[in-house]
């Protein structure tokens, strides 16, 4: 029997971000979001198709980290 995936979903006062890098490389970014103070939730689509999380009040900040993790990695942020 095989899974549905579905979109996460977000609540009011959330925001969230869809990013796409190489499935190789989400491992390394869920390690560096986790480890940021609770910035973020990261749910995984499939492969490298991520959707991440935040309180609105925090989206700044994961804006300028997301930024530079994608610069980093090669990775793109959809809107």
């Amino acid at each position: 029997m095989g899974r549905n995936s579905a979109a996460p979903s977000v609540g009011e006062g959330m925001v969230h971000r869809r990013v796409v890098l190489r499935a190789r490389d989400v491992v390394f970014f869920k390690g560096i979001l986790e480890a940021s103070d609770g910035l973020a939730a990261i749910f995984a689509e499939r492969g490298g198709d991520l959707t991440v999380s935040t309180p609105s009040a925090r989206q700044a900040e994961l804006d300028a980290v997301l930024s530079a993790l994608c610069s980093e990695l090669d990775a793109m942020i959809l809107t």
